[in-house]
This record gives structure tokens, C-alpha cells and sequence, in this order.
């Protein structure tokens, strides 16, 4: 199957993947729309528009990085199954 914009089977070559052939008319369907919207985008006059990596400005939220209060080994290690010398202890798994 061909489609107007895309070779559907050539597609799925690519993505390793199988498709009845209904599903190759659903998909070539929803491709030639989004490739018809990407069309009407690049019509669009963007002359004077400052290029940008994201619609909205972004700036760093982070917290800045300071020492907290620290756990005790008694606190960090409540939950442990097992525990060892302030260690969790785990199964040998190599031998």
C-alpha cells in the first residue's frame, strides 16, 4: 500500500513492526494529517519572531543545594529487612 506522503510498508520496515491492513489506512491517515498540520506550520510567516527552544522562558527552580538534617544510621536503617554493623544486609548473589 502507498500512500500520498509516505511509504507505509517502508515505515514499518523501519519500526519493526506489523500491520494489518486496516491499521496501515489508520496510520497513513493520522500521518498525512499530521504531516498536512506540519505543512499549514511551515507556511506561517515567522519573520522578526526570536527563535527559541521552548514557547514560555525557562529558568532554574532548583533550590540551592544545602545540608539538611541528616539521618541518623539508626533512622536510615528502620525499614531494613536485615542490618549489619549500620549496614543493610542483602542475599550473596555472586559466588
Amino acid at each position: 500500500m502507498k500512500d500520498k506522503h509516505i511509504n507505509i510498508e517502508r515505515l514499518m520496515t523501519l519500526a519493526r513492526i506489523a500491520l494489518t491492513e486496516d491499521e496501515k489506512h489508520i496510520i497513513a491517515d493520522s500521518l498525512d494529517s499530521i504531516l498536512g498540520y506540519f505543512q499549514e506550520l511551515s507556511e506561517v510567516n515567522v519573520d522578526g519572531v526570536e527563535e527559541s527552544a521552548h514557547a514560555h522562558p525557562l529558568y532554574n527552580v532548583l533550590r540551592e543545594d544545602e545540608p539538611g538534617k541528616m539521618f541518623t544510621p539508626e533512622e536510615a536503617l528502620m525499614n531494613a529487612p536485615e542490618k549489619r554493623d549500620n549496614q543493610v544486609v542483602v542475599p550473596k548473589i555472586v559466588e
